[in-house]
């Protein structure tokens, strides 16, 4: 039997013809060797095919049969290669399980945050909220900076008669972010353009009836004391802020007034100690109802704001 693994795409020859005991003593040995069983059975998972209602049954049954996509050498490898130099299991294995996705990722490219789902679900609230000027409106939606394409996939996915236009200044994040829109399905429905923020969204100016951005907002200060496994691997480019974190917040904020629709909503992720300020820069060009709201954590993670209607 042959199979690939996703972390290489080499066809493998798989031996791993284990019992439930056989696999759960090997896992023990390699969680020896450091780490957390999380990470690691998050790689059993996503690197092996061994999802996670089949490992709890190994619990109950330690003789039930498995057959693994990798074998136990390669998976040890990966693992080794994960707490040796630090390298994110979602690079390694090319996946990233985010909502109900799994997204292609690769080095170069911002892996998704859990805590980015709740953007999605804020924007798609807001969205729920506003009625079209017609049952014929078109909904235009823009994500700026768009990485993986993340947001781009769940937006196009959720709200099936739009058009999008996804942003990303870099070309690698691009290719990834076409990947995954193809897998989706939903290719044919977002623009991709190679630029920063507004400037290349030009074209849809002052149509958006969304703009969603999770833009980098670390303050460059605080990117050396970043986590091993994103300081040496993730892109500094999708994380660093500048000196106070909000480079790119301010543009993104000052281009909102031309770039929505009357009516149009920003929505967007930031440092868990930056709400205040967000919220002064979207007051300060114009926008209204503007608010904050926590992740998960409770921390003040989002902010939104809404262009006026005019009057009547």
């Amino acid at each position: 039997m042959t199979s690939s693994c996703p972390a290489s795409g080499v066809a493998l020859q798989v031996v791993e013809n284990l019992t439930g005991s056989e696999l759960l003593a090997w896992r023990l040995t390699m969680l020896a060797e450091g780490g957390e069983a999380a990470s690691f059975d998050w790689l059993l998972d996503l690197a092996a095919g061994l999802r996670g209602p089949e490992r709890q049954h190994l619990w109950l049954d330690p003789e039930r049969a498995v057959v693994l996509q990798c074998s136990c050498e390669q998976l040890a490898g990966l693992w080794r290669q994960h707490l040796r130099e630090h390298t994110p299991l979602q690079y390694l294995v090319g996946l990233c399980p985010w909502r109900d996705l799994e997204l292609q990722v690769a080095p170069g490219v911002l892996i998704p945050r859990q805590e980015t789902e709740q953007l999605v679900d804020l924007a798609l609230e807001l969205m729920a909220q506003q009625a079209p000027d017609s049952p014929a409106h078109l909904l235009r939606w823009a994500d700026l900076g768009t990485g993986s394409g993340c947001l781009a996939v769940a937006l196009a996915r959720a709200l099936p008669t739009s058009a999008g236009v996804a942003v990303d200044c870099s070309s690698a994040a691009l290719l990834q972010a076409e990947a995954n829109l193809l897998a989706a399905g939903v290719a044919d429905r977002v623009d991709l353009q190679l630029g920063s923020w507004w400037g290349q969204a030009a074209a849809f100016c002052g149509a958006f009836d969304l703009v969603v951005s999770n833009p980098p907002y670390i303050p460059s200060s605080l990117l050396a004391s970043l986590e091993p496994v994103v300081r040496l691997h993730e892109p500094w480019l999708a994380l660093d802020g500048g000196e106070d974190g909000l480079d790119a917040l301010r543009l993104i904020a000052a281009g909102a007034a031309s770039g929505l629709a009357p009516g149009g909503w920003l929505v967007l992720e930031h440092h868990h100690d930056q709400s205040e300020r967000v919220q002064a820069l979207l007051a300060g060009v114009g926008l209204e109802q503007v608010a904050s709201f926590a992740d998960l954590q409770g921390h003040g993670r989002f902010s939104c704001g809404r262009r006026p209607e005019p009057a009547r």
